[in-house]
C-alpha cells in the first residue's frame, strides 16, 4: 500500500539531498516553504516546499524588474524555481526584493527543528508505555523537566491525571514550569487526582486529606465550609 509522506519525512528528505543549482547564475537555490495559502492560481503547488534561486544578482531576476514594467506594466519581477526531484527551471513571481524571504528554510534551524520532532516522537511513545504500564514515576520526571519538549510535558500532565496517586501531587506542586500552558494542566492533573481519591489540600497547612473531612488531621483546623 502507498504511504504519503508527511512534511516533516518531506523536509528531512530534501535536507539530505545536494543543492540544485540555478540555471541563470549558477547559485545554489534555497529550499523555500510554501505559504499555507497560495496568492497565485488558488490550487496549490503540490508540495510543501520548492527550490528558488534568492540571488539577488541573478539575471532572470536582476532583468525581470523592467521586463515586468515594460510588458505588463507591474513593478515585479520573478525568481528561478524548480520543485524537488526535478530540475526544470520555472518562474515564480515576487512582488518586492524581500518577497517570498521569509519562507526560506534556513539549514541549521531546519536541523533544530527536525532534532524537536524526533525527541518529541520518542518522548510519545515513552509516555504510551507510561500509560498502559501506569508508570506514573517516568511520567512525573517527563512532565517536570524543562528538557523535554512543550507537547511532551503537555501529555505528560494530561496522562498523569489519569494514573498518578496522591504521592504524584507534592512533586508537582514543587514544580517550576515557567509556561502557562504546562502550569495550567499540571494544575488540572492534580484536581484530576483529587477527584479520583476523593482528597484535597488543606487551605491551612496544604497537607492532603480527605474531601469530606471536618477537621484536618495533621493541623486540626475546623475544615467545615472550606
Amino acid at each position: 500500500m502507498f504511504h504519503a509522506e508527511t512534511k516533516d519525512q518531506v523536509l528531512e528528505r530534501l535536507l539530505r539531498e545536494d543543492k540544485p543549482k540555478c540555471p541563470y547564475c549558477e547559485t545554489e537555490m534555497n529550499l523555500w516553504e510554501v505559504p499555507q495559502l497560495t496568492a497565485c492560481d488558488g490550487l496549490g503547488w503540490g508540495t510543501p516546499y520548492l527550490w528558488i534561486c534568492f540571488n539577488d544578482e541573478c539575471t532572470l531576476y536582476a532583468n525581470g524588474w523592467e521586463n515586468m514594467r515594460e510588458n505588463y506594466g507591474r513593478n515585479s519581477s520573478y525568481r528561478c524555481m524548480c520543485y524537488p526531484g526535478t530540475h526544470k527551471p520555472e518562474c515564480i513571481p515576487v512582488f518586492s526584493p524581500e518577497g517570498a524571504k521569509g519562507q526560506i528554510i534556513d539549514a541549521q534551524v531546519a536541523k533544530q527543528e527536525q532534532v524537536l520532532v524526533q525527541k518529541t516522537k520518542k518522548g510519545l511513545a515513552v509516555l504510551d508505555t507510561c500509560k498502559v504500564e501506569k508508570n506514573y514515576t517516568t511520567t512525573i520526571k517527563m512532565l517536570t523537566s524543562a528538557e523535554q519538549p512543550q507537547r511532551v510535558r503537555l501529555k505528560s500532565a494530561e496522562i498523569i491525571g489519569e494514573i498518578g496517586t496522591i504521592e504524584c501531587i507534592e512533586p508537582i506542586r514543587n514544580a517550576k514550569f515557567g509556561n502557562d500552558l504546562i502550569q495550567k494542566a499540571a494544575d488540572d492533573s492534580i484536581k484530576k487526582i483529587h477527584e479520583r481519591f476523593f482528597t484535597r489540600e488543606c487551605p491551612h497547612c496544604a497537607e492532603i486529606i480527605k474531601k469530606r473531612a471536618k477537621i484536618c488531621k495533621h493541623c486540626n483546623q475546623d475544615m467545615a465550609g472550606k
